[in-house]
């Protein structure tokens, strides 16, 4: 609870994982992106804070940033 766990992996068997505070008060996910469609959010964005909004692991996410209400990124999970 109130951490969000990243790992990734790539076709050549490498993986990486790394663990980050965040504020969250829902059920556990597990949940998979494309990473690239969150890099273009991500690397040209420069706010510290991005709220994500999940209803749960099969179903779209929603990016926003808080005070910016014409900012919206849709995400289509992808199967784990």
């Amino acid at each position: 609870e109130g951490s969000l766990k990243i790992m990734a992996a790539n076709a050549e068997q490498e993986e990486a994982q790394e663990e980050i505070e965040v504020d969250y008060d829902g059920e556990a996910l597990d949940v998979g992106f494309n990473v690239a469609y969150l890099l273009d959010v991500l690397n040209n964005r420069s706010e510290e804070t991005i709220e994500w909004g999940f209803n749960d692991a099969n179903s779209s996410a929603l990016l926003s940033i808080p005070g910016n209400e014409r900012f919206r990124y849709v995400v289509m999970p992808m199967r784990i």
